[in-house]
């Protein structure tokens, strides 16, 4: 099993940047995937970002060219660097780990885009 604790949210202009982290409670080098999901008001969770254990990215469409997905394995954290931030990226962030037997999520973290 695996606890995650994200960090980093805020409340931002449009056209900023933020980072979040999220911190696993074992070597992110033994979890399968990790990712980053948000879900805003009234809408579904979606995908934002991944990570392979092997170091593979993908990303929505919606945030290709504006999000980074990254690692540290020594700190076992994974973050996600946004920029360009635009007020329909408003939502709740949740990190992501998945294991062969089940998933498991943080409690979130909610990035806010208003000028």
């Amino acid at each position: 099993q695996v606890q995650l604790v994200e960090s980093g949210g805020g409340l931002v202009q449009p056209g900023g940047s933020l980072r979040l982290s999220c911190a696993a409670s074992r070597n992110i080098f033994t979890i399968n995937n990790m990712g980053w999901y948000r879900q805003a008001p009234g809408k579904q969770r979606e995908l934002v970002a991944r990570i392979t254990s092997g170091g593979s990215t993908n990303y929505a469409d919606s945030v290709k060219g504006r999000f980074t997905i990254s690692r540290d394995i020594a700190k076992n954290t994974v973050y996600l660097q946004m920029n360009s931030l635009k007020p329909e990226d408003t939502a709740v962030y949740y990190c992501n780990a998945e294991l062969p037997l089940r998933t498991y999520w943080g409690q979130g973290t909610q990035v806010t885009v208003s000028s």
